[in-house]
């Protein structure tokens, strides 16, 4: 076991899981972490040789942070969501062996690790070499609370009885979250298993991050705390505000010209933002009939489609004079949600868009796929009544119609409608929340700087943490 040493520089060990919803955060948090870490101490971030290159190279690291690389032992980003099973099984098994190299023959030894919880073999490469890891969640810390409670809910065979239930029956500190919420993955039975074989491994570690913030899960927070037995700290949200505090809302750079050129012609929050996330994405069947419904509404809108842009906009923007809307490969997410124009975001509510449109303050309309969004679009919808579904099944394979969608999109955006007008009181309070935490003296501040002397106490003397 290691003992007291107060001559070895700090060296902190970022490892992210790769994929966008993991990478992104885990820059973030580094960013915010090299920037509170007392001199001379180092954080440096460890991706895939194809992840570095997606991010933009080594010139892209943060201020304060370097990058290492682990060889592409593992299936392509292009391919991931194509056999996500295989993508999870090799990033579980291929990584770990590349890593404990990367760790030999690092020059400065590494103090401690921050892993994705999604690396659960990073856990037992600490506990051999005596290095504290820190296992940093991703996603919501109710979704946590749910894996990490797996086995007090009914059994599968006992479901169908049980879907209408709230998960508060079973496991403490969950309020509108219900059974049926999880079982859009619990049919993936395979990521299922990895998922809990994960967040089971995270309670091997020495501490818990989350990219929450303490005031948008009290309740769940306390309950993890009591439950685990070591430091459970949200220090979100782990978006990129502070680039977007830098920047002018309404002065476009060279990569983002006609998108804010087009929102800076818009009346006060006109604008529907369009985004179903960079991972899975609906049927074609079900694109169309949003595309359709968007027409219909007469709503403006601004639509990131990665793989469908052209066609998109081929049928919806191509021969409209008055461009009622605009279809985009990508923007910048935050600081599209920002702007004044925006007044509503059509979201798959994955975590860190979730978190992105609660700190813009705009009311969401939601349309979950998988995973932990269900979940999250609960949150949002009926904890913190700052959106409606536009899917509330995300098991369904029934299309919602060009119809429903048009509706739904005129109810979140008529700015006079009494149902968005409370929304947008709502979402107008979380953002003010969300928005406090980050600021000197507000909780995930208080808990970053806990962190931080969390990792000089483990650099200096192992045992205190094992």
């Amino acid at each position: 076991m290691a003992t007291p040493n107060t001559t070895t520089t700090l060296h902190v060990i970022a490892v992210a899981y790769p994929g966008r919803g993991h990478v992104n955060p885990m820059l973030i948090f580094s960013r915010l972490l090299a920037a509170r870490l007392p001199p001379p101490a180092v954080v440096t971030v460890v991706l895939t040789e194809e992840w570095l290159s997606l991010v933009g190279g080594p010139a892209a690291a943060p201020p304060g942070v370097r990058f290492h690389t682990l060889p592409n032992v593992i299936p392509s980003e292009n391919g991931r969501a194509a056999d996500f099973v295989k993508f999870m099984e090799a990033v579980y098994t291929k990584l770990e062996e590349p890593f404990e190299k990367l760790l030999d023959e690092l020059d400065t030894p590494a103090t401690a690790i921050v892993a994705d919880t999604y690396l659960p073999w990073v856990v037992d490469v600490g506990k051999r070499r005596g290095v504290p890891v820190c296992s940093l969640y991703t996603m919501s810390a109710s979704f946590f609370s749910a894996l990490l409670n797996y086995d007090r809910l009914p059994r599968e065979t006992e479901l169908a009885k049980a879907e209408g239930e709230l998960l508060s029956k079973y496991i403490p500190g969950h309020g509108s979250i219900r059974l049926s919420d999880l079982s859009s993955f619990q049919c993936l039975h395979k990521p299922l298993e990895l998922a809990l074989q994960a967040i089971s491994k995270s309670t091997k570690a020495q501490c818990l991050l989350f990219t929450s913030a303490y005031e948008l899960e009290p309740h769940i927070i306390n309950s993890l705390r009591s439950q685990l037995s070591f430091p459970v700290l949200p220090i979100g949200p782990i978006i990129p505000y502070l680039t977007l505090q830098q920047t002018n809302l309404e002065t476009p750079s060279h990569d983002d010209d006609d998108y804010l050129t087009f929102l800076n012609s818009q009346p006060q929050s006109s604008v529907l933002y369009v985004s179903l996330g960079s991972f899975l994405s609906v049927s074609r069947s079900q694109m169309d009939e949003i595309a359709f419904g968007l027409q219909a509404s007469n709503v403006k809108f601004l639509w990131v489609a990665r793989d469908e842009s052209s066609r998109l906009r081929e049928m919806i923007v191509g021969g409209c004079s008055d461009r009622k809307g605009m279809v985009v490969t990508w923007c910048d997410q935050l600081k599209v949600l920002c702007h004044p124009s925006v007044g509503g975001f059509l979201t798959h509510c994955g975590w860190n868009s979730t978190m992105e449109g609660i700190f813009a303050g705009v009311p969401m309309l939601i349309f979950p796929i998988v995973v932990d969004q269900p979940p999250n679009g609960r949150l949002v919808v009926d904890e913190w009544g700052a959106g409606v579904w536009l899917r509330e099944d995300a098991k369904s394979v029934e299309v919602v119609g060009r119809k429903k969608v048009a509706e739904l999109v005129k109810r979140v955006m008529d700015l006079e409608g009494d149902e968005s007008r409370e929304m947008r009181k709502r979402v107008v309070m979380l953002r003010e929340a969300c928005r406090s935490t980050v600021e000197e003296g507000g909780s995930s501040t208080v808990n970053l700087n806990d962190f931080v002397e969390f990792l000089v106490h483990a650099k200096e003397d192992t045992t205190r943490i094992f």
